[in-house]
């Protein structure tokens, strides 16, 4: 292993909540007055934290979005985790063999720390990872393209960047790791290759992930 750390992505690298998500906040939107599809929502935000929503209706609209938006979005969200939230194909196997190795690894992700929490426990992935191991845009004052929140995980988990590798499925994502210094594999499952630009390698099925971390 060529990695001190590796840090995870979470929605849409552990847990398969990126349609889920992206649905519910298109509806809501939508619902407020400002038409959003699924494949608008997965191109403006996936990979950014809530901050990005509100920052990018006030460009489009000159408007605010309600106070009570952030709190209804992530009750929204959550209800949809209960029902029908699974994690990514493969994961587990993969965080099993980083344990067993005694490689560090972590999330760092643009979700706040209620819904990382939560999707974990709805999913089993929570035994993988205690609260030492989970940061979220929350922790820092920017989020994603941002590095902030990749260098405040490696930090913490006192680890140089240049010996971190990111594993991410956004572009926003893809652009703060090399922001930080870090090698970031892109997750191609559900977001084309093209867009995840830049990135160390690629790769499109989970179960690849530990041959490349071994590579």
């Amino acid at each position: 292993m060529r990695y001190d750390l590796v840090i995870f992505d979470n929605d849409g690298v552990l847990v398969d909540s990126e349609p889920l998500a992206n649905a519910v906040l298109a509806a809501y939107l939508t619902e407020l007055g400002y038409p959003t599809s699924y494949e608008d929502s997965v191109r403006d935000y996936m990979g950014g934290s809530v901050h990005r929503i509100h920052d990018t209706i006030r460009e489009r609209h000159g408007a605010e979005l309600p106070g009570e938006f952030d709190e209804e979005l992530l009750v929204r969200t959550l209800a949809a985790f209960e029902r029908e939230l699974r994690p990514v194909a493969g994961v587990a196997e993969v965080l099993g063999a980083l344990r067993d190795g005694g490689v560090a690894y972590c999330v760092a992700s643009s979700s706040r720390h209620a819904r990382i929490r939560f999707g974990h426990r709805t999913t089993g992935l929570d035994r993988w990872f205690d609260d030492g191991r989970v940061f979220s845009a929350e922790d820092v004052g920017r989020g994603k393209p941002a590095p902030d929140l990749f260098l405040h995980a490696a930090s913490v988990m006192q680890a140089a960047p240049e010996r971190c590798v990111v594993v991410e499925d956004s572009p926003l994502g893809v652009q703060a790791a090399l922001a930080a210094g870090m090698d970031v594999y892109g997750f191609t499952a559900m977001t084309p290759a093209a867009r995840l630009a830049g990135a160390t390698r690629l790769f499109s099925d989970m179960g690849e992930l530990g041959t490349l971390l071994k590579s």
